[in-house]
């Protein structure tokens, strides 16, 4: 492309302080350097880690920064001894790499990568490098992804290429929601045939780990969420029953534990409060009961006593869904052009980037599940 090796200027949206809004700048991203890939981004989505980022729990450090981790693109350029990608290929961004030769990489074990916190701060989420800058200032990548920008540059070991027929605006939910509430239920919790689930919060994370159950062969998923027009989505990706804590003078866990004669085999708690996750910890059966923590938060501390787990219960937690990410990504697309997979369900709003904060408002009051904003034309 006649961009490769020079400085492209573009349309981003800074997020300069904390607890502000995001503004529409006009950004410099610089080439990609060595085993880094330059990627237009044809669509993003506004996910609820970026408004808790933004307005909860990210560090001044990491300020000024361009938000966005959930989106897909085009690849424009590549750096020095980029082998897997060339312009063109349709990918998807992931905040968490796959570089296949570490020890995380080669376990089955887990789907971390040592190269995903080697240069990021676990306090901002940034690395201290960035190929972003605006008015003579160095722009901060959250997670060395950075989607809320025409143009991003990502690390080969963090960019997942997928089916070329893939329509990004629709895929680039791929690139966390949804993989990390369906892997959460099919590879963290291994939810069996037949048996019953409680899922807490019915957000896209939460919605996708309804679907997950479903395709795990659950009989019975209860979904769980203080807002009640949100069950009629949940019904569409499988929930068969509905309760609303706000309905309820006892605590849910004993609701729960009523309604199935002693506990869910199976339990997901993808709110991100504390609370809801040792509620949804008590839900389960104390025998054999499964509860997952899908939710993100880094603020928040829990407590649980010796007896919770002694009886035989297993308490997880999850990070996009369990899947190897370059993996786990090109295999979710390929599901979805096999019609195995619901995307388009999640899509309730399109934007353009320009309406960003808009979108925020949205996910804010839970108006939303996912507002997916185009950036470039594909």
């Amino acid at each position: 492309m006649d961009t490769a090796g020079k400085v492209i200027t573009c349309k981003a949206a800074v997020a300069w302080k904390p607890n502000t809004p995001l503004v529409i700048e006009e950004i410099e991203v610089a080439p990609p350097q060595a085993n880094e890939v330059r990627v237009k981004i044809v669509a993003t989505a506004v996910c609820h880690s970026d408004l808790y980022l933004l307005y909860e729990a990210m560090h001044k450090d990491g300020f000024p920064v361009v938000l966005g981790h959930e989106a897909a693109g085009i690849v424009e350029s590549v750096g020095f001894g980029v082998t897997e990608f060339k312009p063109g290929d349709k990918v998807i961004p992931l905040f968490l790499s796959q570089c296949r030769n570490c020890d995380f990489c080669k376990s089955p074990k887990t789907n971390h990568c040592i190269e995903s916190w080697r240069e990021v701060s676990q306090e901002s989420l940034t690395s201290p490098d960035s190929r972003l800058s605006c008015k003579g200032k160095k722009i901060l990548q959250m997670a060395g992804t950075s989607t809320f920008s025409e143009y991003t540059v990502v690390k080969e070991v963090n960019l997942a290429k997928i089916h070329p027929d893939a329509p990004l605006d629709k895929v680039c939910l791929i690139g966390c929601g949804i993989c990390t509430g369906y892997g959460s239920a099919v590879n963290i919790a291994k939810v069996e045939e037949g048996s019953t689930c409680a899922v807490f919060g019915l957000g896209a994370v939460g919605l996708a780990a309804v679907m997950g159950c479903k395709a795990a062969g659950a009989k019975r998923i209860i979904a769980v969420d203080t807002n009640p027009e949100k069950f009629e989505k949940a019904k569409i990706f499988g929930a068969t029953d509905f309760v609303n804590p706000k309905d309820h003078s006892k605590p849910i866990h004993e609701v729960l534990l009523e309604m199935t004669n002693g506990g869910v085999d199976f339990s997901l708690e993808c709110v991100g409060n504390s609370s809801v996750m040792e509620s949804a910890l008590h839900s389960t059966v104390p025998a054999w009961g499964v509860s997952v923590i899908v939710g993100f938060t880094r603020i928040q501390k829990f407590t649980a006593r010796p007896t919770d787990l002694t009886s035989g219960r297993t308490w997880k937690g999850a990070l996009f869904g369990g899947f190897k990410s370059k993996d786990g990504a090109m295999e979710m697309v390929k599901r979805y052009m096999d019609k195995k997979l619901m995307v388009d369900e999640f899509i309730t709003h399109n934007m353009d980037l320009g309406q960003i904060m808009e979108a925020v408002e949205l996910m804010k009051a839970s108006k939303c599940v996912r507002v997916v904003l185009k950036t470039s034309a594909q």
